[in-house]
């Protein structure tokens, strides 16, 4: 639909070339202004060691999962069908858990969508305030991304604007931080002070939000353990009075002969 889209607007621009003044059109590359940025870059890289530490996790659980269905398979021939139950049991609860850890993990709104739209949608929006300051000072009509979905057929280089994207966006950086730093001067002490309450207190946030967090898991799994084990000794108990009314009742037959 989009490149339906793109090529009805060319149409009309063509059009509107013969109709009336010629149109300023330029292009991006945006995948090329992004990769040329050092905030995306690192952004990307925190992302992708994050991804990195979630997989790994996952694989170590899924691998753990494996070893107990291959123990499992080759120990239940001589395994009561009770201790079978039990041990498959587990390992439904540890998939159980693998599968909400991948949810939580990789999810539509997952910890992965919501870092990389924390680190990601601030380097985006200064890149199309960068374009829209450029567009409204040369005065463009149409600026269509190279590296989007839209099919361009053929691209004339002096049309792309994308240096001059980085060149603004460096340029407002740098003012920007020469500000910060004259800002910093005058309220050095003031500021130090309020920076370092405010970093003591997100910290503090983070620590009892993950202490919470970790408490509340092992509530959860004591409570599934105990469950369990509660299932486990009336298993047992079961199975030693029926062993018991078995012996009695053997030892009646024997005193009857």
């Amino acid at each position: 639909m989009r490149k339906i889209v793109f090529f009805i607007v060319l149409s009309l621009i063509a059009f509107g070339n013969y109709a009336q003044k010629s149109q300023r059109i330029a292009y991006i590359d945006m995948e090329y202004i992004l990769e040329n940025l050092p905030e995306y870059l690192e952004a990307q890289n925190t992302l992708n060691a994050k991804i990195a530490k979630w997989k790994k996790n996952l694989d170590t659980q899924a691998r753990h999962i494996e070893v107990l269905k291959t123990d499992l398979a080759n120990e239940k021939a001589i395994l009561t069908n009770d201790l079978i139950e039990e041990k498959e049991e587990d390992i439904t609860l540890k998939q159980d858990e693998l599968r909400r850890l991948e949810s939580l993990y990789f999810g539509p709104n997952g910890d992965m969508f919501l870092v990389r739209k924390q680190l990601v949608k601030p380097i985006q929006d200064q890149v199309y305030y960068a374009i829209q300051k450029i567009v409204k000072a040369k005065k463009y009509d149409f600026v269509f991304d190279k590296s989007s979905e839209l099919i361009l057929l053929y691209s004339n280089k002096k049309y792309d604007i994308s240096e001059i994207i980085l060149s603004s966006i460096d340029k407002t950086r740098k003012v920007a931080d020469r500000k910060a730093k004259q800002q910093e001067k005058k309220t050095a002490p003031k500021e130090v002070s309020a920076r370092q309450k405010a970093l003591l207190a997100a910290k503090k946030k983070k620590r009892d939000e993950l202490k919470a967090k970790k408490e509340k898991k092992k509530v959860l799994i004591a409570d599934k353990r105990a469950k369990l084990s509660a299932k486990k000794e009336a298993k047992r108990k079961l199975l030693k009075e029926k062993q018991e009314a078995a012996k009695k009742k053997k030892e009646e037959q024997n005193n009857n002969n």
